[in-house]
């Protein structure tokens, strides 16, 4: 049986008989009636400029409401060279098998998702439907991407993020998040929840010795030395990068967790959303 069969039959599974999939509040986000944010025109309640964005983007934004009650789900999978990497099981199989849970959970609930990929730039993307052939779509995009020499470019993600998605929605942002984002624009217009993947030997890298490593993102071979120091220094920025990730979410009222790539996606998720 192929890796995409596998995880559309169990992720559908889990999504259609399980808690996750039962709960119509799962996706329910804080204001819903807020829809989006567009620039100002004559006759606008001055009451509703966002100043904050209106400052960032140099020209009046105005928030816009309305009964909708519909969800707007964005899938978006950040496909860095750095999540071809797994000691049990691929990051970027883990992104894969999250994604279809979250497009399942959709459907289920009877609201659009769409899914992006993105790195440096827009990658691929598969509009908002309530169809279940999308979601087969969606896994066989992010299975047969490859994202070795791939980089993240936080701030043209966060640029088209608002400028492309007009509609308030929950945009899903899930990657191993190794390098600084700043998403505090865009968690102004829409609801963000971050899902952070990430594989327990690359925060707790064993002593090895001296070993021959490959850049996934550079695509640079070199030779180091992981002794006891070195993992030590490693376990250290990741300390340090975690804490000020953390910190930005909290921050900025974006929910998130982690999932490591040993653990059941649809667990993670049913606790961050049910707290089950």
């Amino acid at each position: 049986m192929s890796k995409i069969k596998k995880i559309l039959i169990k992720t559908k599974r889990q999504v259609f008989s399980e808690i996750i999939g039962n709960n119509p509040s799962i996706f329910q986000g804080e204001g819903l009636e807020f829809v989006e944010l567009r620039e100002y025109q004559y006759g606008d309640d001055v009451k509703k400029i966002d100043w904050y964005v209106s400052a960032k983007m140099q020209k009046p934004y105005v928030k816009i409401y309305r009964e909708e009650r519909e969800l707007n789900i964005v899938i978006v999978s950040l496909l860095s060279g750095s999540v071809n990497f797994g000691s049990k099981k691929l990051k970027i199989d883990t992104i894969a098998e999250t994604a279809a849970i979250l497009a399942f959970s959709a459907i289920k609930n009877g609201d659009l998702f769409s899914s992006l990929i993105f790195t440096d730039s827009l990658k691929d993307f598969i509009k908002p439907t309530k169809q279940y052939f999308a979601v087969r779509r969606a896994l066989e995009r992010i299975l047969s991407f490859n994202p070795l020499g791939q980089k993240i470019d936080s701030k043209n993600l966060v640029n088209y993020l608002f400028e492309r998605i007009r509609r308030r929605s929950i945009i899903f942002l899930i990657g191993d998040f190794l390098d600084p984002i700043d998403l505090k624009l865009i968690s102004r217009k829409h609801e963000i929840i971050a899902l952070i993947v990430r594989d327990k030997l690359e925060e707790e890298p064993p002593d090895l010795g001296f070993i021959s490593l490959i850049d996934p993102v550079k695509l640079i071979q070199g030779n180091t030395d992981l002794n006891s120091k070195t993992s030590k220094s490693v376990k250290k920025e990741i300390y340090r990068n975690d804490h000020a990730l953390y910190s930005h979410f909290r921050k900025n009222r974006i929910r998130f967790t982690k999932i490591y790539t040993h653990e059941e996606p649809f667990v993670k998720l049913s606790k961050l959303f049910i707290g089950k």
